[in-house]
């Protein structure tokens, strides 16, 4: 099957060809790092994740590449108010990244590109669009001449004229236009600051992931992500930046998230209704969130709140116990015999025509929901095989092997679900209920399996022995 995108530049599905076969450059914008990244942010990073995992599972070698933007207006304000420089701000926050990405099982990138590493490339690549007339200097600024890239608007659908409309030019202004842009800032007095040819400064934020993008994957990526919110003007820019200097599409596939509300209000400082994600982990698993992400298309809008995340618990929790259920039958599980074999034949008939489902609708522009539903098919598929007295090894192994398959591409999945023991003292705890239950010490059995529950740690009798899950 051939995996189709919706592509935002043309608003329509396409077929995805990348550039060479088999390999595939896949640039997404990263935060500004100034503070923790709230669940608005984690949308992006939880879905183009999933869609990384889905290209390496059909056999692609990707080339991830998410970026730091680690100098802007916002870290220099937090620096002061911290009493601390930017470059320390950056490095507080890219540590509480990769510590928030980890807890939500997202897998790092090939590469994060910090901004401040990368001064001399954006500083040639500003040259090169002054010399060619695509920018001008201007009192230490360097701006991109909107008016000289004819295309300017065509991924957002707007023309110059209607962004431009009802805005003045102020007498003075350092712009030509209004609707010009600032790819070099000159610094002011105590700001952070590099040499250029215009003066020092720094970095407008657009320009820094075009020389990025450039710098790792050439003139031409294959997928551009980021939030529906980057789409104008960050993405427009960098556009007109990039395909300005190289004469060639700055990327052949666009894909954008749409946003997250809070309990149906937009997400804004101004109504304090932000979640953090370092916060939110502490309250709910993990793999909660990824699903509470992915269990609604990426190009809709997504609303959190207590009964939709309440849900998602519920939803994890099923695909947990599937998964737990059949790890521990197996455990003593036997061959099958002649009449099982059949039955196990059906089985695995059944099995690939889940995953044939599940693979068509990720390909379907990576339709999440409908993907989830087919692992829903296999969870009910799995609890009917257990009903029946006989289980073989063969049969439930071909049923853990294709719940891992569709987990390896969506991540619900406990991030503690392959572990095959538990401490010492939990480990001594359950041998001496089971020691207790022979004694028929009821009181002391209870005891200890509340005792195991207030550790997170659940167990339930079944006809094959106790098994032990985590909440």
């Amino acid at each position: 099957m051939t995996i189709s995108i919706y592509n935002s530049l043309t608003r329509s599905k396409e077929s995805f060809q990348p550039q060479e076969q088999g390999k595939v450059k896949m640039y997404v914008c990263g935060p500004t790092v100034y503070d923790y990244i709230h669940i608005g942010n984690a949308r992006p990073v939880i879905f183009f994740d999933v869609v990384r995992r889905y290209l390496e599972d059909a056999g692609h070698d990707v080339q991830y590449v998410v970026n730091f933007t680690d100098v802007d207006d916002k870290l220099i304000r937090k620096a002061e108010e911290l009493g601390t420089t930017v470059p320390e701000v950056a490095d507080r926050f890219i540590e509480a990244f990769y510590a928030d990405i980890d807890a939500l099982g997202v897998r790092k990138a090939t590469l994060n590109p910090r901004v401040t590493e990368h001064i001399p490339d954006i500083i040639a690549f500003i040259a090169e669009l002054v010399d060619k007339g695509y920018a001008y200097p201007s009192e230490g600024d360097v701006y991109f001449r909107t008016s000289a890239f004819e295309e300017y608007g065509k991924l957002s659908h707007q023309n110059i004229e209607e962004l431009q409309f009802g805005i003045r030019v102020e007498i003075g202004d350092r712009k030509e236009s209004q609707g010009d842009f600032v790819l070099w800032k000159g610094a002011k007095p105590g700001e952070i600051k590099w040499d250029s040819p215009w003066g020092p400064g720094r970095p407008g934020w657009h320009i820094e992931c075009s020389a990025m993008a450039r710098k790792y994957m050439g003139d031409t990526l294959d997928i551009h992500g980021g939030g529906h919110d980057l789409q104008f003007p960050h993405h427009e820019c960098e556009v007109a930046q990039s395909e300005s200097l190289t004469g060639k599409p700055l990327a052949n596939y666009w894909m954008h998230n749409g946003f997250v509300h809070i309990n149906n209000e937009k997400m804004s400082k101004s109504l304090g209704n932000g979640i953090k994600v370092h916060e939110l982990v502490k309250q709910v698993k993990p793999e909660a969130i990824r699903y509470f992400m992915l269990a609604t298309h990426y190009r809709s809008p997504l609303n959190f709140s207590d009964d939709t995340i309440a849900q998602a618990e519920n939803s994890v929790e099923r695909i947990a116990n599937g998964y737990a259920n059949l790890k521990h039958r197996l455990e003593s599980a036997g061959p099958a015999d002649a009449a099982q074999s059949a039955a196990d034949e059906a089985l695995k008939g059944r099995i690939d025509a889940i995953l044939e489902r599940f693979a068509a609708k990720m390909e379907d522009d990576f339709s999440t929901p409908d993907a989830i539903t087919a692992l829903f098919d296999l969870v009910s598929e799995a609890n009917l095989y257990m009903k029946a007295d006989s289980a073989s090894a063969g049969g439930l192994q071909a049923l853990v092997a294709a719940f891992e398959r569709m987990d390896n591409v969506l991540g619900l999945l406990p991030l503690a679900a392959g572990a095959d023991l538990l401490d010492e003292e939990i480990e001594g705890l359950i041998v001496e209920r089971t020691e207790a239950r022979k004694a028929k010490n009821w009181a002391r059995a209870d005891e200890i399996r509340d005792l195991l529950n207030e550790k997170n740690i659940v167990l339930e009798d079944t006809p094959q022995g106790i098994r032990w899950r985590r909440k």
